[in-house]
């Protein structure tokens, strides 16, 4: 009986767990600047702007389809328009101050420094590095830890 009891509660976590991921998909910014707004309409207030390749996790969608209710990097919240966003594998970096390198290893030359809050596309993947790109057109490779 308890056995049944346990798997019943298994198949419940596991259906309520798909339902609340039903939205979290991984987005980014595909227009050069995004408003960010307090609700799903231009009449709204924006909050900030976000830069091309900034990822998003979609939340939810307003009644019309037009807008998505996200959370960034910091879980901070708010809206865009859909025509602002695709589906593009882009990361953020997280950490204060990270070595952007010309190769996937420690060995590689840094070839710039990225900052917390600067998002860029990734373009490949060799083991745990990542090959990316900012919207400047700036490449080079970064350790997956350094990112979200």
């Amino acid at each position: 009986m308890k056995v049944k009891m346990f798997m019943q509660a298994m198949v419940l976590c596991a259906i309520l767990a798909a339902a609340g991921a039903a939205y979290a998909e991984r987005m980014a910014v595909s227009a050069s600047v995004a408003n960010v707004r307090s609700g799903p309409g231009t009449q709204y207030d924006v909050l900030w702007q976000a830069e091309q390749y900034t990822p998003i996790e979609v939340l939810d969608k307003d009644k019309t389809g037009s807008w998505y209710y996200f959370k960034d990097f910091e879980g901070t919240k708010g809206w865009l328009s859909t025509n602002l966003v695709d589906k593009i594998n882009t990361v953020i970096v997280k950490r204060d101050r990270c070595n952007i390198r010309s190769g996937p290893s420690t060995n590689d030359d840094i070839v710039f420094r990225a900052e917390k809050g600067v998002p860029f596309r990734v373009l490949q993947r060799k083991g745990e590095w990542l090959q990316i790109q900012h919207a400047d057109g700036e490449t080079g490779w970064m350790h997956q830890m350094l990112v979200w």
